[in-house]
């Protein structure tokens, strides 16, 4: 089984993950966790470019690219090969992604944005996306908390993450593979509403 999740910054996708994990290694599930970009020692110096380049500008057509290069690395090296070993791969931002990011957020044609994604995946998508929805100033205030530098996405006008946000909105829509869930909820409540999509997505494996 491979899921992946998403969210606008600040809006604890990762947290959730890690309680998906979890709770599957509890259930004596075989796990592998990754991210985007990264993943992988070319994902990893491809991530570097792309967050916490500060001297350079990066078109958008350049980020996508990019972005999916390392994807490319770490379905080829990571994703395929744990599904075939019959793992569970958890990752942190997919496809996905690139259509809210590049396509919504940047305003590449979503068509092309996915053909992109396509050649870098040989099509291979998630059985299950978890989509953690927060408004624009829950991410900001929670970005603010953060003991952190902020990376080159986070850094970017309020205009680009409206624009993001409401493209996973859009997305999430027509593609049922993507459950949206309501992140402004306690840390505890988020996970439960994650495990219940989750639960429902193997049950319907099991009737197969």
């Amino acid at each position: 089984m491979f899921i992946s999740f998403e969210g606008i910054e600040g809006s604890g996708k990762s947290t959730v993950m890690a309680a998906v994990e979890h709770a599957l290694r509890a259930e004596g599930r075989n796990v592998v966790t990754t991210r985007e970009p990264g993943g992988t020692p070319v994902g990893d110096a491809t991530r570097e470019i792309l967050l916490h380049t500060r001297d350079m500008a990066i078109a958008p057509l350049t980020e996508l690219l990019l972005m999916n290069a390392s994807r490319a690395q770490l379905v080829s090296d990571v994703v395929r090969p744990a599904l075939e070993r019959g793992s569970v791969v958890l990752c942190d931002r997919y496809v996905h992604s690139s259509w809210a990011y590049q396509g919504y957020g940047r305003g590449i044609p979503l068509d092309a944005v996915k053909r992109v994604c396509d050649a870098a995946t040989g099509g291979l998508m998630p059985d299950l996306t978890l989509l953690v929805d927060v408004s624009y100033e829950t991410s900001r205030a929670r970005l603010r908390g953060r003991n952190a530098r902020h990376d080159r996405m986070e850094r970017e006008e309020e205009a680009f993450h409206r624009r993001i946000r409401d493209g996973y909105i859009e997305i999430a829509k027509h593609d049922l593979r993507v459950v949206r869930i309501d992140g402004e909820r306690s840390p505890d409540e988020v996970a439960d509403a994650a495990l219940a999509a989750l639960s429902a997505v193997i049950d319907d494996r099991s009737e197969v």
